[in-house]
């Protein structure tokens, strides 16, 4: 896959995945089920996994959910909620035993490695706090930061103990678990619901989610809720057990229900031969599941193994296979993105997926079309979905009727008349309208003003679409010369939506390098990569003058993105509209370059980190290095030119060593830093 096609591939996942977040966790009303929503977030994982440079804060991977609503009051967690990857396949299964097993450096491959098993349900995530055994607080996950305060309502589950059992407890506990309504109280309240004309709900996972939504606790209270707790977040004043499986066995101790199905196996097998297991009795579970859950037992491994910025490491869920239906495509629209690129969206028969009926699906690229071989008329496959568009998985050519039409690019823009290109090499075709083309405005707009950007409260995108259709703003610079009366004039502003406004761009004007880079909504730069930049190179006119070279220089920045960045910054409307906005008086705080010094000893030298040092942390290792300008990764290739190893040193140093890579212990590392 082409760079360009990587870069359209994940602005579109995230611009999906951030929608049906929206949808389902602030609106409490999902589009589409779980599984395609997990599709999309196991797509995008992989390509960030294999372009890193792409990764940015704001990428749904690096993000648990979305924000709580403002009906509820805010709790901020002490220690994040994290999700947990997911594993679709044994070969997945595998391939995370195997990171396990290497970052542990266990000889035997773990084949008695210890974890602890249990269903994954399909609820509500939940955190409860209790203070010297009293509850005194209930919180959703929320974006994992902050959660909705719904202590009133977790009060009214049963299930939920207002006082711990004992007198053992630590003065401070905060469990984590799931509120799932079971299936035979989510039938029951459907069928009341139907016999009284009131709402049902669409399956038990969002029954669960909507009834601990309610402002209203006696609401909550009539509905049929249930918990098991599976974890423990914030713990003060005792030590818990040195395993998972017996915390838990703790916590059911002192009053809080756990899931009866979970167990402790050894190794992948154990794990596979317990999902199979699960998946047998499904069907006969009281309650909803969509996987099981496999946790590194060992509360030690765990911390070894650490996290990464949204997940553990030491867990995983391995979900059950997504559920596909069959229907006809009636046809297929091209939409146009941020960045030009023309998307082909098919539009089908309706079909009940998964608990909602979906009538579009994605076909990604004229590529996927070309190798799926879609025609209009086809019967296709639809793969239900999370919370995202779902995915056109193949056609049923067997039953292809006569006439059945190819799907064709269009030679114009179906939004501004422009010529369609698409550029060698390259799976995405675009419109060449650039400022031009209303679509790909709007959207660079948008883009501008989102929070993460120059976060100019109040200009939303109706009225965004507004001003560009009677083609008031043409560049994010005409956004500062808009006024007040003529703001007032428009369709649903009044005067003082309309002071509001110009008193919100007039406050975006400081703002900072990192935040206006991230802004421009150059291709491939996020905020990760923006705020590197910034870091690195101090002022922006720095930025502007940097060689492809230089900015192959910042740790976020590789070739692809430093070409991106190049080619828009050479491009003379780019640089006007730069020098307008700061003509407008936009304007942040620059500071002095924090990067690593390009022409220190050790300039061009790569390092390998393995095992425990005595004398320092692996962290202030990696500081020392690059300080005299090394650089750390964390693999052992050919190209490696040190492995600098401690006690306990495994496979990496095995690897160094048949490779013949130069091996340094920590009194010659020391050496070594002290010559240079």
């Amino acid at each position: 896959m082409a760079a360009s096609d990587v870069v359209e591939k994940v602005e579109s996942l995230r611009e999906q995945i951030r929608h049906h977040n929206y949808r389902y966790h602030v609106l409490d009303a999902p589009e589409i089920p779980d599984v395609e929503y997990d599709r999309l977030v196991r797509e995008l994982q992989a390509l960030e996994a294999k372009y890193p440079e792409l990764v940015t804060p704001d990428s749904p991977t690096q993000r648990v959910g979305a924000k709580p609503i403002k009906a509820f009051g805010t709790i901020e967690h002490r220690l994040p909620m994290l999700s947990l990857d997911n594993a679709f396949s044994e070969e997945e299964l595998r391939d995370f035993h195997r990171r396990v097993v290497d970052r542990l450096e266990l000889e035997d491959g773990g084949e008695q490695l210890p974890y602890a098993a249990e269903p994954k349900l399909d609820g509500a995530a939940v955190s409860l706090l209790y203070v010297n055994g009293a509850l005194q607080q209930g919180a959703t996950r929320g974006d994992g930061t902050r959660g909705e305060d719904i202590t009133h309502n977790v009060r009214t589950i049963d299930a939920v103990p207002l006082r711990l059992i004992g007198s053992d407890y630590p003065e401070t506990l905060e469990v984590r678990g799931e509120v799932f309504m079971p299936k035979a109280g989510f039938e029951a309240y459907n069928k009341r619901a139907r016999e009284t004309g009131e709402k049902t709900f669409v399956n038990p996972r969002n029954a669960a989610a909507g009834s601990l939504r309610q402002l209203d606790p006696q609401l909550t209270a009539e509905r049929p809720l249930d918990i098991y707790v599976y974890s423990v977040g914030v713990v003060d004043g005792r030590e818990l057990p040195d395993s998972h499986s017996e915390v838990l066995d703790q916590l059911q101790e002192w009053g809080l229900k756990t899931c009866p199905e979970r167990g402790v196996v050894n190794g992948i097998d154990g794990c596979l031969a317990y999902y199979e297991d699960v998946a047998a009795r499904r069907a006969s579970l009281s309650y909803e599941i969509d996987g099981v859950v496999y946790k590194v037992n060992s509360r030690a491994e765990q911390r070894e193994l650490g996290f990464v910025s949204r997940a553990p490491r030491w867990a995983i869920a391995h979900k059950f296979p997504a559920q596909e239906e069959l229907t006809v495509l009636k046809g297929v629209e091209f939409q146009v993105g941020r960045t030009g690129a023309l998307t082909p969206v098919a539009r089908l028969a309706p079909v009940f997926v998964g608990g909602v009926t979906v009538s579009n699906a994605t076909l990604h690229n004229m590529d996927e079309v070309n190798r799926k071989d879609v025609r209009i008329g086809d019967t296709v496959i639809v793969r239900r979905a999370g919370d995202v568009i779902p995915e056109v998985v193949s056609v049923i050519k067997d039953r292809r009727p006569k006439g059945a039409r190819k799907v064709k690019l269009p030679a114009k823009c179906p939004v501004c008349g422009s010529a369609v290109v698409r550029e060698e090499g390259e799976a995405v075709a675009r419109c060449t309208g650039g400022l031009y083309c209303s679509a790909q405005r709007v959207e660079a707009l948008k883009h501008f003003v989102s929070r993460r950007a120059m976060d100019i409260d109040g200009l939303g995108a109706k009225l965004i679409e507004q001003l560009v259709s009677i083609e008031r703003i043409k560049t994010p610079a005409g956004i500062f010369a808009l006024e007040k009366d003529e703001l007032a004039s428009l369709e649903r502003m009044g005067e003082k939506s309309a002071q509001n406004l110009i008193d919100a761009i007039e406050k975006s004007k400081d703002t900072t390098l990192a935040r206006f880079l991230y802004s421009l909504g150059i291709r491939e730069v996020g905020e990760a990569t923006a705020a590197s930049l910034a870091a690195h190179f101090g002022g922006l006119d720095s930025i502007m003058s940097a060689s492809e070279e230089d900015l192959l220089s910042v740790a976020d920045v590789g070739p692809v993105v430093a070409s991106r960045i190049r080619a828009f910054l050479d491009e003379s409307h780019n640089r006007e509209v730069i020098s307008r906005l700061q003509d407008a008086g936009v304007q942040w705080q620059e500071s002095e370059p924090r990067s690593a010094p390009k022409d220190g000893p050790l300039a061009g030298k790569t390092f390998v980190l393995t095992g425990t040092l005595a004398a320092m942390t692996r962290d202030e290792a990696k500081d020392r290095i690059q300080a005299l300008g090394g650089k750390v990764i964390g693999s052992v290739s050919k190209k490696t030119d040190y492995v600098i190893f401690g006690e306990k040193a495994g496979s990496k140093l095995s690897k160094a060593q048949q490779l013949g890579v130069e091996t340094l212990d920590e009194t010659q590392f020391e050496a070594l830093l002290e010559h240079t």
